[in-house]
């Protein structure tokens, strides 16, 4: 193992990576998404708070920050906190599902400095995507595209969670982004949010991850966020990133409402460090909480400590260990070894982690025609 992998576990002075869900707004509803957004939660953060939280990153000197959600351009201070951000030094890189970026707002868009676009699209076609972000949404996304082309808005990036339902284009994702002067990143399926309601028919098969893993060997140049150093246990060669789980030690994520957590993948109070209205901030939070303090003790291979792999791998993605009921110092269920399919058999569906919170919008059930 590294140095630098050493190093990191330990924990950093600043996030690497700060990811901040702006809000639980959507106007979509996708299958799989990991915070259940769709409805606002009354009690997110001001614009002040929020412009009190970026004053922290500069003092901590964080590089840049994620935005998400909901759809974090549903804030109607949204492009106030860009601004804020990025006359502070903090880049600013933010998904959407481009729902709010016309041709003017892409020209906004494009003369802003030190920001970063992340459009969502889950399928190379409409079927696939529309499947598992809703109707219309495929044609959205294009559709903003075309607008931050048209804008010389530079190379955004083209996000896709990877599902066994479109494995089989990733050829066309890459043409696709190639067609826009993209770039293509690709991200894992967490059994998170709503996904854990989808995870376990959406994620790949065990031979969809070697053709995964082969084909990402083949393209370094695809970014995937360190989603996927599970898969390093496949071959002699890793995959690039950081290959370490960063939970509370180079990642975390602060929610709507100001609570944060060790993983941006696992929104439950088990893994809520702090709040940054707490006396002392997101500073205090992150330096001191004892949640982050336990995260970046030394910690033990358990029931992976006998497997050859375990450097390879290092034991798999925490956020897929507990919200498929499985202990966090046992196997990833998605073990390419196998090891995960026996204990996830073994677990009863009532005894996964349900998440914390959901913002679902009530779903309409039409109940057809009255009969008389």
């Amino acid at each position: 193992m590294s140095a630098l992998t050493d190093e990191l576990k330990a924990g950093l002075d600043a996030p690497i990576c700060l990811t901040w869900e702006l809000t639980y707004a959507c106007n979509l509803a996708c299958i799989h998404c990991l915070s259940s957004s769709g409805r606002r939660d009354p009690r997110e953060l001001t614009t002040a708070e929020a412009m009190a939280v970026i004053d922290e990153m500069r003092r901590l000197q964080v590089f840049y920050v994620n935005i998400g959600g909901g759809e974090p351009m549903i804030r109607p201070d949204f492009y106030d906190l860009i601004d804020h951000a990025t006359s502070n030094g903090v880049g600013v890189k933010f998904s959407t599902n481009g729902s709010r970026i016309g041709a003017a707002g892409a020209a906004r868009l494009a003369a802003m400095d030190y920001t970063d676009i992340q459009l969502s699209i889950d399928g190379a076609d409409e079927a696939t995507n529309d499947a598992v972000r809703g109707p219309g949404s495929f044609a959205t996304a294009r559709s903003a595209m075309d607008h931050l082309a048209e804008a010389g808005f530079g190379p955004f990036k083209i996000s896709v969670v990877v599902t066994r339902e479109n494995v089989d284009q990733l050829d066309r994702f890459e043409a696709l982004a190639g067609h826009y002067g993209a770039e293509l990143r690709l991200t894992r399926l967490r059994p998170a949010g709503r996904g854990a309601d989808s995870w376990h028919r959406l994620h790949p098969t065990q031979e969809q991850q070697v053709t995964l893993y082969r084909w990402l060997l083949d393209r370094p140049d695809v970014l995937t966020g360190d989603s996927f150093f599970h898969l390093n246990a496949l071959g002699d060669e890793n995959l690039p990133g950081l290959n370490l789980c960063g939970a509370g030690r180079v990642v975390c994520l602060i929610d709507p409402v100001g609570d944060v957590y060790a993983c941006p993948f696992v929104l439950h109070d088990e893994f809520k460090a702090g709040n940054v209205r707490d006396p002392g901030g997101f500073t205090e939070v992150w330096k001191r909480s004892e949640l982050f303090t336990e995260l970046r003790q030394p910690q033990s291979a358990g029931a992976c400590a006998s497997c050859g792999q375990f450097d390879a791998c290092q034991g798999g993605c925490m956020a897929a260990k507990f919200f498929t009921g499985l202990p966090l110092d046992g196997p990833d269920p998605e073990c390419v070894s196998g090891h995960g399919e026996l204990p996830l058999a073994s677990v009863p569906a009532e005894a996964r982690p349900a998440p914390t919170s959901d913002h679902s919008k009530p779903v309409r059930v039409s109940l057809g025609p009255t009969r008389r």
